[in-house]
């Protein structure tokens, strides 16, 4: 994606963010495109930073961006038994399906370009972001040169603002 696309859609979401009077606090960064590669720009922000997976269905019926604490494993064979879409249904999205979907390409997925969606989307969201007692969560703004901070109740107070209802997931509990 051009910069200037990525700096004009950086400052749509940073507007959305002030016009709902939510507060962040962000930084800059060298580009990164693995989690790997972001702690260590921004392991003095304490809290839960991201992990997150562009996915869709075998089918194509639905995408799914499934949002993480940056050192949780998981396997998509036991999350699509969580989210009830059949075991070996789920598959990492191409790059195309992320920039038509949500404005972002590779080593950019982020919930807060959701705002970007038309309903296509569903936010798949570890619980843990939410339970974890975090004075912040951490996601890209937009941008792999960045990373931003919210409150957890901001973040959630964000993604219903897009429409989305998140599915929260206790990745801790075993697969029932």
């Amino acid at each position: 994606m051009a910069a200037a696309a990525a700096a004009e859609l950086r400052e749509e979401l940073e507007r959305r963010l002030r016009d709902l009077g939510i507060a962040t606090v962000t930084a800059e960064h060298p580009e990164v495109f693995t989690v790997e590669e972001m702690m260590p720009h921004v392991q003095h922000m304490k809290g839960g930073h991201s992990k997150n997976l562009f996915l869709k269905d075998k089918k194509k019926k639905g995408f799914w961006l499934v949002t993480l604490l940056h050192n949780r494993q998981i396997s998509l064979t036991d999350l699509a038994k969580k989210l009830g879409v059949g075991s070996g249904n789920l598959r990492f999205a191409d790059e195309n399906s992320m920039l038509e979907k949500l404005k972002v390409g590779q080593g950019c997925a982020t919930p807060l370009a959701l705002f970007c969606d038309q309903g296509e989307v569903r936010l798949v969201l570890d619980a843990a972001f939410l339970e974890g007692g975090h004075e912040k969560v951490y996601f890209h703004p937009m941008t792999n040169c960045a990373t931003m901070g919210l409150s957890p109740d901001d973040f959630l107070r964000f993604v219903r603002s897009t429409g989305h209802d998140p599915i929260i997931i206790r990745f801790d509990e075993d697969t029932k």
